[in-house]
């Protein structure tokens, strides 16, 4: 009988661990570098998570938010609104010369701190996000950055999203329809 509860034990263990390292990437990003104007200030990804999720940003979020005059509701839509893609074909096209101009525009809003692997790392967001559920989503890319930092210019957030839906546009196109 003992044999049995700890055979179960382990295995609930084995199968917890086996969904956890399934949901989040293990190099993914834990802090963001919020950039707006003349200011940067960093906060842990799960802060700007915790607005996506709940509309209520902390109040150093809030502050900062207040302090670069952005409306936090207006930063959550641009960072939850989901952009329907075909994972398989997204992760084609991003391996493209045409892909990489859509990375290199994206990562001109989100980036890594160096600057220096931007498109690579912005494609493994990018494909990540999509592969969770045919949609992309800000907050997933931000989420599912590769390194520990993740620097996001605040004032252009909209772009981002705009780069975003020509992406899905640029896909419908491709599969014609």
């Amino acid at each position: 009988m003992l044999r049995f509860v700890l055979m179960r034990y382990c295995l609930i263990i084995a199968a917890s661990m086996c969904v956890f390292s399934m949901t989040a990437p293990v190099f993914a990003a834990e802090q963001i570098v919020l950039k707006y104007r003349a200011f940067r200030q960093p906060f842990p990804v799960r802060e700007l998570s915790t607005l996506a999720d709940t509309g209520q940003p902390s109040l150093p979020l809030r502050a900062a938010l207040a302090l670069a005059k952005q409306d936090p509701q207006k930063v959550r839509n641009y960072l939850t609104a989901p952009v329907k893609v075909n994972p398989v074909i997204l992760e084609r096209v991003l391996n493209s010369p045409v892909g990489n101009v859509i990375l290199d525009q994206i990562s001109s809003v989100i980036h890594t701190p160096t600057r220096k692997t931007d498109r690579q790392a912005m494609r493994t967001a990018l494909v990540l996000s999509a592969a969770k559920d045919n949609d992309i989503k800000l907050i997933e890319v931000i989420r599912n950055y590769p390194g520990k930092e993740v620097e996001v210019d605040g004032d252009n957030l909209e772009k981002a999203y705009r780069q975003l839906r020509s992406l899905q546009g640029s896909l419908q196109n491709i599969l014609g329809f």
